[in-house]
């Protein structure tokens, strides 16, 4: 048990399936008071009604006025969860990029906008951003999501420069492959990256306890992802080499 999470106001975004409803559900377990925040209203309240959590659905932007008033005026963690895909390369749209930076970047800094004013003021609060190994290293198959992955993990690591000293508390969570909806939805690029690997979404939120425990800016439930990330960053022509030999694999 974390003690600092019993009775703690906890919000998920994302949190109707995958490794959002596994995080709602295991800091329920740990005596929080959850708000489950989804787009699909009744998958939050679904997982709401069985941890005996609050749903505030809609677009993960616009949750924190709505979750803070449902947690009785103070939010303690917020768990950037929410996040999309594309499969696309150069050619997707425009909409299609401004689209995934929204829901992956810049709802983490609308929330962290709204949540920082009063988590300065009283010397505390924790920012908990699911990233994704791709914001370490990159996923075959989908530029957006690369992109925009390497850029919430950028927005972590300045919220965590900028304010440990304050009292914020900021993770990283970089899981590989994990069995959701997202990734099979990720076609023939996730079987062959992810899958091989892949892990349940409990497995993720025990690995966020974990980390939260521990203090951990960077929580790995994949752990073998620290030695790819020092291999990108001590030998960064032999990492895309490899990388795009797992390219060719794809194309067939």
């Amino acid at each position: 048990m974390v003690a600092a999470l019993r009775d703690a106001g906890v919000v998920v975004t994302g949190a109707g399936n995958g490794i959002g409803a596994a995080l709602a559900r295991r800091f329920a377990a740990e005596g929080a008071r959850v708000v489950v925040n989804d787009i699909d209203e009744g998958a939050a309240k679904a997982v709401a009604d069985e941890i005996g959590g609050t749903a505030v659905p809609g677009d993960a932007s616009g949750v924190v006025a709505a979750a803070r008033e449902a947690l009785g005026g103070r939010i303690d963690v917020f768990c950037a969860n929410a996040g999309i895909g594309s499969m696309a390369g150069v050619e997707a749209e425009d909409a299609v990029w401004e689209r995934v930076w929204d829901v992956n970047v810049m709802s983490h800094v609308r929330a962290s906008r709204e949540l920082l004013p009063e988590w300065l003021e009283r010397g505390e609060g924790r920012f908990i951003a699911t990233v994704s190994a791709a914001g370490l290293l990159t996923m075959v198959g989908d530029a957006p999501y690369s992109v925009t992955k390497h850029g919430a993990l950028a927005f972590a690591e300045w919220l965590a420069v900028t304010y440990r000293h304050r009292g914020i508390h900021v993770h990283a969570v970089c899981p590989q492959g994990v069995r959701t909806d997202m990734m099979r939805a990720a076609g023939p690029a996730g079987e062959l990256v992810l899958a091989p690997s892949a892990i349940e979404p409990e497995a993720v939120a025990e690995a966020v306890l974990q980390g939260i425990a521990d203090e951990r800016f960077l929580i790995l439930p994949h752990p073998e992802a620290a030695d790819y990330y020092v291999a990108r960053a001590t030998d960064p022509d032999r990492w895309i080499a490899g990388m795009n030999r797992v390219q060719r694999q794809l194309e067939g």
